[in-house]
């Protein structure tokens, strides 16, 4: 279950390096961006054996479809949950049994209008606001629903952590080694 009163920071990687980082610091979970089919066994035991959560973006793994068999086969593997920006990707991590975490990238503001029509139809556990320093877009997501929201993309400051967090974030992924220990 993941605890972002005492959490709120995720580390987001894309490297065997990143990995490496992320597994010693105090971090609950982990945005795997960047694996393949022939390293997911080894990346889960590692994450778990450190007591983190694995959630792997489905976009972004090799050799595994984007689609609900492979979200089932992720799902028989033992990951935490998935990252989409795809709804019908979203309901399949629903389906079987798994946390989800659907991605909605704020460009204007119709952007947070098709979010939150397609939040109410796809049955996420969280939904994650990109670019994290979205604050408007953050307020107005969270003023409409009631799953967790996530800030993540560009934020590389511990003042844009707290802002996302004060303007209704739950929580906030990065790349930020620096910020993973705050």
């Amino acid at each position: 279950m993941l605890d972002f009163d005492n959490y709120p920071i995720i580390a987001a990687v894309r490297s065997d390096e990143d990995l490496e980082a992320a597994l010693k610091y105090d971090v609950q979970t982990i945005f795997l961006l960047s694996s393949g089919i022939m390293t997911i066994d080894s990346v889960l035991k590692k994450g778990h054996d450190a007591g983190k959560l694995i959630f792997v973006h489905m976009d972004f793994i090799q050799g595994i479809s984007n689609d609900a068999p492979g979200v089932k086969f992720l799902a028989t593997k033992g990951i935490d949950g998935i990252i989409s920006t795809r709804a019908n990707i979203i309901s399949a991590a629903h389906d079987c049994g798994i946390d989800s975490v659907q991605r909605f990238f704020m460009i204007d503001s119709r952007s947070v209008e098709t979010a939150l029509e397609t939040i109410r139809a796809s049955r996420a556990s969280m939904v994650e606001i990109m670019p994290g320093i979205a604050y408007k877009s953050i307020e107005k997501i969270k003023r409409n629903v009631r799953i967790p929201i996530i800030a993540g993309g560009l934020i590389e400051h511990k003042e844009e952590v707290f802002k996302a967090l004060s303007h209704g974030a739950s929580a906030v992924s990065t790349g930020k080694r620096e910020l993973w220990g705050e």
